[in-house]
């Protein structure tokens, strides 16, 4: 196994990992109720679950069971 002549220094190993950044997340807001969210992800809002500003699952109201 290859095994390095020297050691590398700190500032060469941080030259190189000048280009790794963080990128922040894209924010959207839903067309139905104006709540900010992850583009692509589903998202609750007052017991309902939204995704592209429509109602996939509806918690508000409470079921009876009889």
């Amino acid at each position: 196994m290859a095994h390095p002549k020297r050691k590398i220094s700190k500032t060469r190993r941080d030259k190189r990992r000048t280009h790794y950044k963080a990128t922040a997340p894209q924010i959207a807001t839903c067309p139905t109720t104006g709540e900010a969210h992850l583009y692509h992800r589903a998202h609750w809002h007052e017991g309902k679950l939204y995704y592209r500003g429509q109602v996939l699952i509806d918690n508000s109201q409470e079921e009876n069971v009889a």
